[in-house]
């Protein structure tokens, strides 16, 4: 029996829907009772040193428990630099709270404890700090220049940097037409729909920390290191997560912080940021400043494309990881055969920068896209056929990329195609001449994109048990935060044992439960998790039929398993058959348990094609999504709800990033955009319905021969949309337009070309 393909509603939906999902704020568990809540003392200025911090007024305050501040904090293990030495030396450390100088608006320097919630804020007005300013540094371009430093003793602001020695000009040489542009990645908020929050207890023997996290067994390490309490003596609970995109794998300082406030104090704890807090403190997005360069021939070959990178790391240079990612990704899913990348990464006095969905994926597309766009309209070739000549061979797989990223399978040109088929591709170009031929100020535009992207790769851990009551419980590494695992996996076992799914318990985020395990991100829950399970109940199922052939006194090669009635029976005398329950009471246990680690050697890499047609409005700048036609290739598919649910929410949020949404900062650090009133965050009435094509190339890299979906809907959007605006805008002289594509800039670029067409030559 085989669960692929199945359209099952998601399990977990009917009690989110109704008695309502459990979050940390939501908590009301015995070892909470009588918390003491937790606010932070944030800075208001970007970049300054701290003069002087007076808290007495506030420890006075009524209802206070205690008022902490970094010189509290000394003694615990020296900070690990997220940053690589710089030159000179220096590192580039981030303290749990900030304690002679302050880097970003938002940055804790003092945290207040008191009885009730809503004291925290008054006490917390009366921590008095002093700042004395200092410049900052705004964007990745200023940065480099390295006037200001945010880090004196580096000497620099530059954290790292890799391969741009390599570059050579010569391999242009050969192009009949060369592009060259520099465009902006832009900054954006991750907006989870909870935001961050943490509880903790600490017994005198035990630390206990609830979490909204990716991923509970990271989050206890990095408490371990970061407290220096041994890793068996914290225990971290994930319960319901509302959201988290990346922003929410691990625990960072502001968490760390409130565990250590547990254990300190001697009191219960507890944390939920405002969304204020979370718009200047939660780590952002994106955040990249490219220069793209290709080189082609008029017949539409592309020969050569370098990327050059500057990736903002914000205040702390908190991974290491996007830039690289960006730069492997660089290609696409084109057969260039000269391919250059490079990167630097500096520091800026603006919120640090983490993954946040797609985590240097989207970035790669974006530009690839942007630049193959740019070639086309500089021959004057369609963009789809352009992009059909160059895209890797379906016979090529695996293929090893110009930057060493191996792809495991792919069919780029026949998602291409059976995008521009479903969206009537020749009927929209019609459309599009009509309307230009007829002088409407509302113009259409059609963009494209053809994307690959790198997901999973690494292992999971799975633990199935199936009990005398005939029930299943799968405890699972996979940490989720509104996915759907508890449908997948359920899904995954009974399509396994048998077991129908409302007797199948999923269980996730207890490190107690799970010690082992890596968690969710990077797309990799279902070819890791769900491998890992399917693993474990294939060993269930195995140890399983030893007991039942026993018990039916026969040979085990004369046993059977019939799935759709879950039941063990003689191969040949269906009407000896055993339960189940039957068969783990067998056991002496009243048991029958797997538990299991998957791993996989390389990640895989699914694609797709993205079609979007967009009207804009000549006289306003107003861009409006008409439809968005979309392919997206990550194998089989298991349940089609939770792939279509995943498709849709990173669509929208592609959209979001190209028309709606940016972190923006004045000349001196400060935040222009730190409520939702500001904020462009995306609505359902903003957005069309989605077309969706779904391709199902396997993979050979696990057993299910699937790969990741829950980031391709980003991915592919973004460059998709980015192109049909400028498309749309084409015939008026205008080449690009960098996001977000807002009704501002959109009418600014269309007012520069045509006073660029009117002035003398």
């Amino acid at each position: 029996m085989s669960a692929f393909g199945t359209r099952l509603n998601r399990v977990e939906d009917r009690r989110l829907l109704t008695s309502g999902g459990v979050y940390v704020d939501d908590l009301r568990v015995p070892e909470l009772r009588g918390a003491a809540y937790v606010t932070f003392v944030r800075s208001p200025v970007a970049h300054a040193v701290i003069t002087r911090i007076d808290t007495s007024r506030a420890r006075a305050h009524p209802g206070v428990v205690a008022v902490y501040t970094a010189t509290d904090l000394t003694g615990l293990p020296a900070p690990q630099p997220f940053g690589r030495p710089a030159h000179g030396g220096g590192f580039f450390a981030e303290l749990l709270l900030a304690g002679e100088k302050v880097r970003f608006v938002g940055e804790p320097v003092a945290v207040v404890l008191t009885d009730a919630r809503y004291d925290g804020r008054d006490a917390a007005e009366l921590v008095d700090v002093e700042y004395r300013r200092l410049p900052a540094v705004v964007g990745p371009a200023e940065a480099l220049l390295d006037e200001t430093l945010l880090f004196e003793e580096a000497g620099t602001n530059l954290t790292g940097q890799r391969d741009r020695d390599t570059y050579d000009d010569t391999v242009f040489d050969e192009a009949d037409v060369v592009v060259e542009r520099e465009i902006v990645n832009h900054r954006v908020a991750c907006v989870p729909m909870e935001g961050r929050a943490t509880a903790a207890v600490f017994d005198g023997t035990r630390l206990t920390v609830w979490h909204s996290s990716q991923n509970a067994q990271r989050c206890r390490s990095t408490l371990a290191e970061s407290l220096g309490i041994p890793s068996e003596a914290i225990r971290v609970i994930v319960p319901d997560v509302g959201g988290g995109f990346g922003a929410k794998i691990g625990i960072d300082r502001d968490a760390i912080v409130v565990a250590w406030a547990a254990w300190r104090s001697g009191r219960a704890v507890r944390w939920a940021e405002s969304r204020a807090e979370n718009l200047v403190a939660m780590t952002q997005g994106r955040a990249q400043l490219n220069r793209i360069k290709l080189g082609g021939r008029r017949d539409g070959t592309i020969t050569a494309y370098r990327l050059d990178v500057v990736q903002d790391a914000g205040a702390y240079p908190r991974t290491s990881t996007l830039a690289p990612v960006t730069c492997t990704m660089a290609p696409g899913v084109y057969d260039i055969p000269h391919v250059q990348s490079g990167y630097r990464v500096v520091v800026t006095n603006a919120t640090p920068v983490n993954k946040y969905r797609g985590a240097g994926r989207p970035e790669a597309t974006a530009a690839i896209e942007r630049a193959v766009d740019l070639f086309a309209a500089e021959i004057g070739m369609d963009p789809a056929e352009v992009r059909r000549r160059n895209v890797i061979a379906a016979d090529a797989f695996p293929f090893r990329s110009a930057t060493g990223a191996c792809y495991d399978s792919g069919e780029y040109g026949a998602a291409l195609d059976r995008a521009l088929g479903a969206a009537a591709y020749p009927r929209l170009r019609a459309e599009q001449a009509a309307r230009r031929d007829n002088g409407c100020v509302k113009v259409l535009g059609i963009g494209m994109s053809v994307y690959v992207e790198m997901t999973g790769g690494g292992g999971e851990t799975a633990k199935v048990t199936v009990d005398g009551k005939g029930q299943a419980t799968v405890l699972t590494g996979s940490s989720t935060q509104g996915q759907g695992h508890h449908t997948a996996w359920a899904m995954l076992v009974e399509a396994e044992l048998g077991i129908p799914v409302d007797r199948i318990t999923v269980v996730h985020g207890d490190t107690d439960l799970i010690p082992k395990a890596v968690g969710t991100y990077s797309s990799r829950s279902l070819q890791l998790g769900g491998s890992a399970v399917h693993k474990a109940a294939s060993d269930v199922r195995s140890q399983a039929r030893r007991h039942a052939a026993d018990l039916l006194g026969v040979r085990e090669s004369d046993v059977t398993l019939d799935v759709g009635s879950g039941t063990w029976h003689v191969a040949d005398d269906p009407g000896r058959f055993l339960t189940w329950g039957q068969v783990a009471d067998h056991t002496g246990t009243a048991s029958i348990c797997a538990d299991v680690e998957f791993a996989s050697d390389r990640p895989t890499f699914p694609f797709g094609a993205h079609l979007s047609a967009v009207e804009v409005d000549t006289e306003t700048g107003m861009v409006t999504v008409l439809r968005h036609v979309t392919v997206d290739d990550a194998g089989p598919i298991l349940n089609p709800v939770l792939a279509e649910g995943q498709r849709h929410g990173g669509i929208a949020q592609g959209i979001a990033q190209v028309l709606f949404e940016e972190v923006r900062y004045d000349a001196d650090g400060t935040p222009l955009n730190a409520t939702l009133a500001d904020y462009g965050a995306v609505a359902a009435a903003d957005l069309p319905d989605f077309e969706l094509e779904a391709g199902e190339t396997p993979t050979d890299v696990n057993p299910l021969g699937v790969k990741g979906i829950g980031e391709a809907g980003t991915i592919g959007s973004i460059p998709a949309v980015q192109n049909a605006v400028i498309d749309a805008l084409a015939h008026l002289g205008v080449r690009h337009i960098d996001m977000p594509m807002t009704p501002g800039r959109v009418w600014a670029a269309i007012r520069e070309a045509d006073a660029e067409r009117r002035s003398p030559r």
